[in-house]
């Protein structure tokens, strides 16, 4: 029996059925436990610091679009809280995505393959940049990449050339592989990376839910050849909007800051711009929000893992499953996750909820149901199937 067939044994043996009396008890756990919000939103941003001295100081020096202090500020923060050698804000996590593919040598037309179940922004990205997305199974565990399924792929359809790996079956270049860190849970990198070196292609990691995610000790992001995150209004860091480029490649990283801030090159005086770029920066006035919040960083992480642990005890005492950070990993916990015994019990689970006052959301569509990529190369995707019907998001915000 693999490892994934007692996973599901475990989860289905625990679930419980969800009649009214049950939903009424856990509307009244997440209402206590947030008893400061009526209603509980999903995930609110907080700002317990100097989000607005650092604003009046933005806004007094006058340097409030992509060229500032804070920007600068932000970038050495998240370097430091991520061991990443550059970090390069960007406007928004998709356009951190885009950004990175192109800058590692992703072209049009290559196939870049993701995660069947993933926010829509991850396949959004690769189709930015001019590539096809292509798409392979999750765990149930980590929710994220599997990588038998990438294996599977791999081996049904890669075909070896002199320049790199090749689709059979549509002769696009397999240009990368994009792993997805779900609600900051870490895939399982380690054997992602082996099975992308066997075929010499690059890893890129969409992080931008796992800020303060660690597997194997070391930070998400920095594993593959680039990674990014996201600083949205529900992420545990937020800049209003915003993205970052994150990587220990010198070129990549210069490579990003050149095509986002409109392919200039440098000078005192001169507009030359060698190359159509594009205007992607993260102004001033949102880094200097960033900058107030990364003082807090690690209040606010452990906020979370907190809230994670009380959820999780509480779910268990009442047997229904609630998702929790994979082996080798230290997940930040973004969003909480419970996994209910099918589509129909969710849907009751959800209006419930909703109705009275307690924000939930399901987890994604799968992205090959969406009418953008229902002609994408894939494989069987029962494990995203499964958690498409199942797993359901509870309130994460950082509790005062």
């Amino acid at each position: 029996m693999s490892r994934y067939s007692i996973f599901t044994k475990k989860l289905t043996s625990k679930v419980v059925v969800m009649n009214k009396s049950r939903q009424k008890e856990i509307l009244q756990f997440i209402s206590n436990l947030y008893s400061s919000d009526n209603p509980v939103p999903l995930h609110a941003p907080r700002f317990l610091g100097n989000e607005k001295k650092y604003l009046n100081e933005c806004i007094d020096s006058t340097f409030v679009s992509y060229v500032g202090q804070f920007v600068t500020d932000f970038e050495n923060h998240i370097c430091q809280v991520t061991g990443a050698k550059h970090a390069v804000a960007m406007v928004n996590g998709t356009a951190a995505l885009h950004m990175s593919l192109l800058a590692a040598g992703v072209k049009p037309g290559d196939e870049v393959i993701t995660q069947a179940l993933t926010f829509a922004a991850t396949a959004a990205g690769i189709k930015h940049a001019g590539a096809e997305p292509s798409f392979v199974d999750v765990d149930k565990d980590t929710l994220g990449m599997s990588p038998e399924s990438l294996k599977a792929y791999l081996e049904t359809y890669a075909i070896r050339k002199v320049d790199g790996i090749y689709n059979k079956a549509n002769v696009r270049k397999i240009s990368a592989v994009l792993p997805m860190h779900t609600f900051g849970h870490p895939v399982r990198l380690n054997e992602i990376l082996s099975i992308c070196g066997e075929y010499g292609i690059q890893v890129i990691e969409d992080s931008a839910e796992s800020l303060g995610s660690l597997y194997d000790g070391r930070h998400t992001g920095v594993f593959g050849t680039v990674g990014i995150l996201s600083f949205n209004g529900n992420k545990p860091v937020t800049t209003g909007g915003g993205g970052m480029v994150i990587t220990n490649d010198d070129r990549i990283a210069e490579r990003v800051r050149y095509i986002s801030t409109t392919a200039k090159r440098i000078h005192r005086w001169e507009f030359f711009h060698d190359e159509v770029g594009y205007n992607l920066r993260l102004p001033n006035v949102n880094a200097a929000i960033g900058c107030a919040q990364m003082e807090y960083f690690d209040k606010t992480i452990a906020n979370k893992r907190e809230t994670a642990m009380q959820y999780k005890a509480f779910f268990d005492s009442i047997g229904i499953p609630f998702v929790t950070e994979p082996k080798l990993c230290r997940s930040n916990y973004w969003l909480n996750a419970i996994v209910l015994k099918d589509r129909g019990e969710r849907e009751e689970f959800l209006q419930y909820t909703n109705d009275n006052g307690v924000q939930t959301r399901p987890i994604w569509t799968i992205m090959s149901k969406l009418p953008p990529y229902e002609r994408c190369s894939r494989v069987a995707v029962p494990n995203s199937e499964w958690l498409e019907d199942r797993v359901v998001n509870i309130p994460s915000g950082v509790r005062l």
